[in-house]
């Protein structure tokens, strides 16, 4: 059942309310580190960005005021890059750990 709300977003116009806008979106939010791509989702503190590695999705990170986070650890990161990596370096043991 699709309820009104979701056709209302489903035909508006606005891109700001596509909030899963692929990496080469041109209406997209692009931050590009190295070897990652951080694509704004929403949010005002904290922001959320979905963090590409190649092509693939791999999670999520998010901007505060003071820091950056990643949600799979309790670390605050000074750094996007660094707060990215910790995600890349859990996702790769947890892929690792399923393998076994």
């Amino acid at each position: 059942m699709i309820s009104p709300f979701s056709l209302q977003v489903a035909q508006s116009d606005d891109p700001r309310e596509r909030i899963l806008l692929p990496p080469t979106d041109p209406n997209a939010e692009v931050m590009e580190i190295t070897g990652y791509k951080l694509v704004y989702v929403n949010g005002a503190c904290p922001r959320n960005y979905r963090v590409y590695k190649a092509h693939s999705m791999i999670g999520v990170i998010f901007q505060h005021i003071t820091h950056w986070s990643n949600g799979v650890d309790s670390l605050r990161y000074a750094q996007a890059l660094d707060a990215t990596v910790g995600l890349d370096d859990f996702m790769e043991v947890a892929g690792k750990s399923r393998a076994f």
